[in-house]
Parts: structure tokens; C-alpha cells; sequence
């Protein structure tokens, strides 16, 4: 066997290194899904807060009192 090989020892090693990353990056992975999850659910929880509260408002300013869109009687 030539020197610019490697031994049987340096490749289980490599081996070795890279099963832990990957298992690094699989469970980073898996923690980022469920962060991204968590998120989406909080987002859409927001959007349909937001349109009840447009739609408050809209009606809320249907009911109001007095003129709309006219201009104050000093003009």
C-alpha cells in the first residue's frame, strides 16, 4: 500500500465524522421543521385575528354617528 492512501483506521475515522455531522444536520433540520411549523400556525392565527378586527372596524364605522367624508362646517 502506497503512503498516499489511507489506512483502514483513517477511513473509519472519516466515516465516523461523517455519520455525527449527518445526525447533527438531521436533528438541525428536524428543529428548524417544527420552528417553520410553529410559525405558520402563529401566522395564520394573526391573519384571522386581523380580518375579525378589520371587520369590527368596518362595522363599527357603518354605525357610526354623524356625516362621512364631509368637509367641517367652516368650509
Amino acid at each position: 500500500m502506497s503512503n498516499s492512501e489511507p489506512s483502514n483506521e483513517e477511513v473509519g475515522e472519516r466515516i465516523d465524522r461523517l455519520e455525527m455531522r449527518l445526525t447533527f444536520q438531521d436533528d438541525t433540520i428536524e428543529t428548524l421543521n417544527q420552528t417553520i411549523t410553529a410559525q405558520w400556525r402563529e401566522i395564520d392565527a394573526l391573519k384571522r385575528q386581523i380580518a375579525r378586527l378589520v371587520e369590527q372596524l368596518e362595522d363599527a364605522q357603518s354605525n357610526a354617528e354623524g356625516p362621512r367624508n364631509e368637509p367641517p362646517p367652516h368650509y
